[in-house]
């Protein structure tokens, strides 16, 4: 934890009470309550801060609504703020032994995951700094009638960027980034318990000098979230987190129609077909069914097998996930760590106790590790026989808990997979990569992967039904901060 420890110091000596807005940190007006960061494998305090008011979210509001209305960034040639940009990817590849140990410290996720997916910061800079100089942002046509049109793609406006613990910097720079190379400028609420990696990248924007008040950042709880939200100088809110917030958030912008995006839940099914080959199916099964504990919107949470094979399969997975090491998310040799908060431990205990009640049959797991007796630490855990009814097969547990269902043949499976109401991912797993992609169309979900498990941040990321509006990562990510404006020449 040294990188860490270092980062925390620098953020107490500037005054951890500190907000960004308008280009400069500023302690916050916040009085009502105190904040705190919790590291989830001990249970410490290592960070308190006063939660920023509704004062705080007026001024950054304010300061990004001058930067857009008046200020040079939306105004810039696309050309221009991507250069910013990859300067921003330059400086947190510089600091990335902070931001992997900062995502484990604050949120239990193994060092040996997060040193390799904090690269996903820095390359999401770099991508839409590199696709400023390559996008038509206008586009010149000619009418059938005759005369010249330009269709014009210009930015959506200042824009509520509001995102969850779990990935909390990921998430936060797949808006961030794309809302600043369409020009727009940003309102920044990270949430409140993993507010260090925000910090980290606001000091990376203010180095790399963009101008005042298109970058601000405070992190808050759920009043000041929902106070931002409804800010009528918002004009988009983009929002990661869970479905039941992502439709109070749909029903505040329908208010008075601000542009909005939800990257929400999901139930996603691994679909192993009855040529699927068990020693190809496990190195992306198992680590990616119980990613950072289970705590990942995508994870793969329903397994779904043939009956023929079923009991094979189940013994085979079993195995290898019993292999997986739990303990210090810091230790090299760990597979998983803690959940990221007590709240996720009750939470996950409380749907392990659903399951065994409605007829399910634990496979593995089930409790807390007899061996850890301080941190939030839960067993990986699989239940078999289960019912695609069942509450631990329909809801979101987020937490290490895998749901074996059985199918009898192909038109059940594909049946059983969209019986959900989310659509956010998926894996297909077969010898025969044609049918794994005639499967991969019934499947009614965002991304489908055959034969592993890939996430690319290149590409359009969003769900089907409950699990969002809109897509992040990729071109279509861009298109997202942006309105489009046809301009005619009569």
């Amino acid at each position: 934890m040294e990188q860490f420890v270092k980062t925390l110091e620098g953020i107490k000596a500037r005054g951890a009470d500190h907000i960004f807005i308008n280009g400069e940190w500023r302690p916050s007006t916040g009085n009502r309550e105190r904040l705190s960061v919790i590291t989830p494998h001990n249970e410490e305090e290592v960070l308190s801060y006063a939660e920023p008011s509704t004062d705080d979210v007026d001024a950054a509001v304010a300061a990004a609504r001058e930067a857009f209305d008046k200020g040079p960034w939306p105004r810039m040639a696309p050309e221009e703020r991507g250069g910013y940009l990859k300067k921003v990817a330059e400086l947190l590849t510089a600091r990335m032994p902070e931001l992997a140990e900062a995502w484990t410290a604050q949120v239990g996720a193994v060092i040996g995951f997060t040193s390799k997916a904090s690269y996903q910061c820095p390359g999401l800079f770099q991508f839409y700094g590199d696709l400023c100089s390559t996008y038509p942002f206008v586009d010149e046509r000619t009418r059938s009638a005759g005369g010249k049109v330009r269709v014009v793609q210009e930015p959506a406006g200042v824009t509520a960027a509001v995102t969850p613990w779990n990935a909390p910097l990921v998430l936060l720079i797949y808006k961030v980034s794309a809302g600043l190379a369409a020009g727009c400028t940003i309102v920044a609420k990270p949430s409140p318990e993993t507010p260090i990696d925000a910090h980290i990248l606001a000091e990376c924007i203010a180095e790399a000098g963009l101008p005042k008040g298109v970058f601000n950042m405070l992190p808050a709880g759920r009043e000041v979230g929902d106070y931002l939200i409804r800010h009528p100088g918002i004009d988009k809110i983009s929002f990661t987190g869970s479905t039941a917030a992502g439709k109070h958030i749909a029903g505040v912008a329908a208010e008075r129609l601000a542009r909005v995006s939800l990257e929400l839940g999901g139930k996603s099914a691994a679909l192993l077909l009855d040529d699927a080959d068990m020693s190809q199916v496990l190195p992306s099964l198992v680590p990616y069914s119980m990613p950072i504990t289970g705590q990942v919107c995508f994870s793969l949470t329903r397994v779904l097998v043939p009956s023929s094979r079923k009991d094979e399969m189940v013994d085979a997975y079993r195995d290898a996930v019993s292999k997986v090491k739990v303990g210090d998310p810091f230790a090299a040799d760990s597979g998983m760590g803690p959940l990221a908060m007590k709240r996720q431990l009750d939470r996950v205990l409380g749907y392990i106790e659903k399951g065994k009640a409605e007829g399910a049959k634990l496979a593995l797991g089930g409790g807390r590790p007899a061996d850890l007796n301080r941190g939030f630490f839960v067993e990986p855990t699989i239940f078999t026989d289960v019912d695609p009814d069942m509450t631990i097969a329909r809801e979101e547990i987020f937490g290490p808990v895998v749901s074996f269902i059985e199918y009898s043949d192909e038109e059940d499976m594909i049946a059983k997979a969209n019986h959900s109401d989310y659509g956010l991912h998926g894996a297909v797993y077969t010898q025969d990569p044609e049918r794994g992609y005639q499967i991969a169309r019934e499947y009614r979900t965002g991304s489908v992967t055959v034969n592993g498990m890939v996430v690319d941040i290149e590409m359009p990321f969003g769900g089907f039904k409950q699990s969002g509006l809109g897509r992040e990562g990729g071109i279509e990510g861009l298109e997202t901060y942006m309105e489009t404006k046809t301009i005619y020449f009569a």
